[in-house]
């Protein structure tokens, strides 16, 4: 590989990736607490469309990131009330929050086609940019969402691992019938993981369309919410595992731009595909041991609340 090729690919790698890490940070706390969405990809999807929306109506990036933050919160609560509060199948209801979102998204997202927006403002440090490698690709010139997805992923890691409100959830999680006699309220704490995690899936949406793409099509997210999903079982439920699973998976994506940027003969079709197949060789190679790392009560209802 040469030089630029390398660069490219490590920027694509961490730009891509980004959004992958924070979908699956929020899954991750979602599973923590006992609760599969496989609704992932409605919640970037609304988050993308309602983000973008507001930045093409108001000019103003941050407004629609926190939008689309709010918007993919809302979307969670819906599927908590579901699962939580009705008992519903969380399978079919994510699968139904999907779909859900599959339709509003082009609802919100249809008058903005084809708009023109700044999207979030880019930034490199003066230092880094005093190097020509760097000066010469678009590495280290990321917006503030790049920038901080490595710190995003270390506070959840201490949410999750190092704080009483961690504790309980990871409680639920794995034994909701033992954390509900300890005195915990199961419900409000999944409704909590859910909250934080639809706003993180939020902000994944939003970052692909206001800073990756800087427009918005319907279904542009695809699949990165079940490619979310394969990573949270690829880092068995550790938020600072997913950081070398969105890199990987990025560096998938980047790599397919590359190739087919560089006239590669391989066809666009197979290249398309690396992703998705690398996202299938991942459930290959740890779905075995998925019962060893997962929350032992994950995709289950829990009667004792209510």
């Amino acid at each position: 590989m040469t030089t630029p090729l390398l660069l490219g690919l490590l920027a694509g790698a961490i730009l891509s990736g980004t959004s992958l890490l924070y979908a699956t940070l929020g899954e991750a706390v979602v599973e923590r607490s006992g609760i599969v969405n496989l609704g992932l990809e409605g919640v970037l999807l609304v988050g993308a469309s309602s983000g973008f929306a507001v930045t093409a109506v108001s000019g103003n990036a941050w407004l629609g990131l926190l939008t689309a933050a709010a918007a993919g919160a809302l979307m969670n609560m819906l599927f908590g009330w579901l699962v939580v509060t009705r008992k519903a199948n969380q399978l079919a209801s994510g699968l139904t929050l999907m779909f859900f979102g599959f339709g509003a998204s082009a609802l919100i997202g249809a008058p903005h086609v084809g708009a023109v927006i700044a999207g979030l403002p880019k930034w490199r440090p003066q230092w880094l940019a005093g190097f020509d490698w760097v000066r010469a690709s678009t590495l280290f010139n990321y917006d503030l969402l790049t920038w901080l997805a490595l710190p995003a992923a270390l506070l959840t890691w201490w949410l999750l691992f190092a704080t009483r409100w961690g504790l309980g959830v990871r409680a639920v999680g794995e034994m909701p019938a033992a954390a509900f006699a300890a005195g915990r309220d199961t419900a409000h704490l999944q409704y909590q993981a859910l909250l934080l995690g639809g706003a993180l899936g939020g902000i994944a949406g939003a970052h692909l369309s206001l800073s990756l793409t800087l427009t918005w099509a319907e279904y542009m997210t695809a699949g990165r919410g079940f490619i979310a999903i394969a990573l949270v079982i690829f880092s068995k439920w550790n938020p600072l595992r997913a950081i070398a699973g969105a890199l990987l998976f990025g560096g998938a994506e980047a790599m397919e731009l590359q190739l087919q940027a560089r006239g590669s003969p391989i066809s666009p079709f197979v290249l398309h595909m690396l992703p998705y197949l690398l996202t299938l060789g991942v459930l290959l190679a740890w779905g075995g041991s998925r019962r060893l790392a997962a929350p032992a009560s994950l995709g289950r209802t829990f009667y004792g609340s209510s």
